[in-house]
């Protein structure tokens, strides 16, 4: 949940065009924290919750709604939000929506040949 509540504020974050750094000053933290409440390692206090909702502008509700779908059962949802939090995964994402879907299912092939060692046999 953690984890989940860290890409909710990473996302809310990148959405309204605040750095890390902006979002540090205005909750009287460090950047280094920021970071480690968005990667989940640093479980966020409540009253910290609010002051960090105030920065990002929006309602504490509105970054839980994530871990509404959460279930502790289920490891796919929690691998999906790991996933997200790969540095570059998030511009990935967004370049990847913009193209064709044919464009697409090569751009899908190409990363399957890279994962899999084929580009190296060519």
């Amino acid at each position: 949940m953690d984890v989940a509540l860290g890409v909710a504020i990473r996302i809310r974050r990148q959405s309204i065009g605040l750095s890390q750094d902006a979002l540090a000053n205005k909750c009287g933290v460090s950047f280094q924290q920021i970071q480690k409440y968005e990667n989940g390692s640093n479980r966020i206090s409540f009253s910290r919750l609010v002051q960090i909702a105030k920065a990002l502008q929006c309602r504490v509700v509105d970054l839980m709604n994530v871990l509404d779908s959460l279930d502790s059962d289920t490891q796919e949802e929690v691998d999906v939000l790991s996933f997200i939090r790969t540095p570059g995964a998030l511009d990935l994402l967004a370049a990847y929506e913009q193209l064709p879907p044919d464009s697409r299912t090569s751009l899908i092939s190409l990363m399957r040949g890279l994962v899999s060692g084929d580009h190296q046999r060519a």
